[in-house]
């Protein structure tokens, strides 16, 4: 990889990854179309690592008291009521799903699923799925002539019950197109919480998962170096960070106000194009894997 792939998919990687349009497609597509080498699982898991701590920076105040919380409640009995020890459990709890999922099919993730064909479909599938639980969300929150306003729930509402689902919403986001952060807020919005209450639990969320897949790569290609070029993909670690802070801060900002639709039209446009251009042998379906 050259440091001018790095930095053009380190800026990729920043731009998508906290909106709900799968990062991971738009490195595999930006490879594809760029006529590269597809940056693989580990460049993708490893990169995220960059966007995951702007996360961490991002919602700083809110981990540090997460975390302090849940650890002081390990042996002081009363604050195990307290809403940020029960939210370290329940991160803990959503995480579980990705963790076994990403174990028992990583093998499918790095190489069948990396088919543009798989990833147009998931792009479209989840991109209406989010236009759905986008609407029904919109339609309680605006109400309507014969329909009263409904409220929505909040991170306070959020059960063990709930944090699995989102879970598993979250486990979705191993097929590339699929979008950690659109599949979990879809699941959110679905269960009737609000938007800035899904996305928030949706970042907290993806913390440890990303941070041990990272982990779990570096592993990978330590013992295996010639997997992967280190200083461009550090490089473009580098790069997603600043990236992702901004796009996280701005994100943030955009859902209290602004609907989802956007993102559906444009997950759902892009996911036709690829079919088209599969289809017409503009692009193959494996177009940018290794030794193709």
């Amino acid at each position: 990889m050259s440091w001018f792939e790095s930095l053009i998919l380190g800026l990729v990687q920043g731009l998508t990854e906290f909106l709900p349009i799968s990062s991971s497609a738009h490195l595999r597509l930006t490879a594809a179309f760029a006529g590269w080498h597809d940056p693989g699982a580990a460049f993708t898991a490893i990169t995220q690592i960059g966007t995951e701590a702007a996360v961490l920076i991002y919602f700083r105040k809110d981990i540090a008291r997460i975390v302090s919380t849940w650890f002081r409640s390990l042996y002081t009995k009363a604050l195990r009521s307290e809403q940020d020890a029960k939210m370290g459990w329940l991160v803990i709890v959503g995480s579980i799903p990705i963790g076994v999922l990403g174990l028992v099919f990583k093998d499918a993730i790095v190489g069948p699923a990396r088919d543009l064909r798989l990833t147009a479909t998931t792009l479209i599938v989840m991109g209406i799925v989010l236009g759905i639980a986008d609407r029904l969300a919109a339609r309680d929150e605006e109400g309507g002539r014969h329909r009263a306003i409904r409220e929505r729930k909040t991170l306070q509402q959020l059960g063990v019950k709930d944090g699995l689902i989102f879970g598993l919403c979250q486990a979705m986001a191993l097929i590339p197109g699929v979008s950690r952060s659109g599949a979990t807020i879809s699941g959110g919005l679905l269960l009737g919480f609000t938007r800035e209450a899904a996305a928030r639990y949706s970042f907290l969320l993806a913390i440890p998962a990303v941070l041990a897949s990272g982990a779990f790569e570096i592993k990978d290609v330590v013992e295996n170096p010639g997997h992967i070029s280190w200083g461009p993909t550090v490089f473009a670690t580098v790069i997603a960070f600043f990236v992702g802070y901004a796009v996280i801060a701005w994100f943030m900002k955009f859902i209290s106000t602004k609907s989802f639709m956007p993102f559906v039209i444009y997950r759902i446009l892009l996911g036709i194009l690829l079919f088209v251009l599969i289809g017409t042998d503009v692009l193959s379906p494996h177009a940018g894997e290794s030794g193709s």
